[in-house]
């Protein structure tokens, strides 16, 4: 699927709660538009951008909005974009678009765009409002 993402050549992005279930053609075609590996968690500055995978089973042990809010706080000053994903409605651990937009509001974020991003997962587009 040739999705535009919104990264571009430089950036860095941030991967988490990589699993062996992620979409490896997405991961590649990341880390080609930015020409960069995507770094974990541990990475230790500021990122352009995150891609997060999230599952129901994720859902269950972890708060949304405090990753949603955690992963806000690591990118760069002039603002980001947030990919949260999520196996396609009707797939087993499906999350609900309705569910990551309200974290997403409460983390004080944006949804800008909800898309398939693979044959098996779905993309919310949420942006960070520039810090002052």
């Amino acid at each position: 699927m040739g999705v535009n993402l919104g990264f571009s050549q430089g950036q860095v992005v941030q991967e988490l709660y990589y699993d062996d279930d992620v979409d490896q053609e997405l991961r590649t075609r990341i880390e080609t538009l930015t020409g960069a590996e995507l770094v974990d968690y541990d990475y230790g500055d500021m990122v352009d951008g995150v891609v997060l995978w999230w599952r129901a089973d994720d859902a269950e042990e972890e708060d949304l909005v405090d990753v949603l809010v955690d992963a806000a706080a690591n990118l760069d000053d002039a603002g980001g974009i947030i990919w949260v994903l999520s196996p396609k409605a009707g797939r087993a651990q499906s999350v609900h678009a309705g569910d990551i937009e309200e974290s997403a509001k409460t983390a004080g974020l944006k949804a800008t765009s909800a898309t398939a991003v693979g044959a098996d997962w779905a993309g919310m587009r949420l942006v960070a409002s520039p810090r002052k």
